[in-house]
């Protein structure tokens, strides 16, 4: 999408986006506060959390075939169901007998976790694998010193000794 953005058009995006995301949490916690339902927007905050962005940190940690097409469909079906989800029970269809499972728009987030997890693995596994220094960086972030003895090689230094 921004292949041919340069260093400074992309750190413009990011300062935008986070002065976007400041602005907008800062209004919300002002209109949340005299509405009283702070904990109810933490809620959400957290399952919009547990459904699009846990599946994908934990399987790329994990799992060395986690790959990025996994982790992208993982990633937009939680955040697109759970904020759907959400959005329709709270202003839509306020009756709670049609939940999904009978959860309620703030638990939400628990069960499209799974589901989403679920989806990162199947895509992985229908399409190519990461690249073998991907797989190994992986390795070597959940057991370190698998791959170099604590990165002491990546840095320029000689390797320790084997014992």
């Amino acid at each position: 999408m921004f292949k041919n953005m340069t260093d400074k058009t992309e750190l413009r995006v990011a300062r935008g986006a986070a002065a976007a995301a400041v602005i907008a949490s800062g209004l919300l916690g002002i209109f949340s506060a005299q509405l009283g339902f702070v904990a109810q927007v933490v809620a959400f905050a957290f399952g919009l959390a547990a459904a699009s962005l846990f599946p994908i940190i934990f399987l790329g940690i994990f799992w060395k075939r986690m790959n990025k097409e996994g982790a992208i469909s993982s990633m937009l079906f939680g955040l697109i169901t759970t904020f759907s989800y959400i959005y329709y029970f709270k202003f839509v269809d306020l009756d709670p007998t049609h939940w999904f499972l009978g959860v309620s728009p703030e638990g939400i987030g628990f069960v499209f976790m799974w589901i989403s997890a679920l989806i990162g693995i199947v895509v992985s596994l229908v399409t190519a694998p990461p690249p073998q220094d991907i797989q190994d960086l992986v390795e070597d972030i959940r057991v370190p010193g698998t791959r170099t003895p604590h990165g002491i090689a990546d840095a320029g230094m000689a390797p320790m000794p084997a014992e």
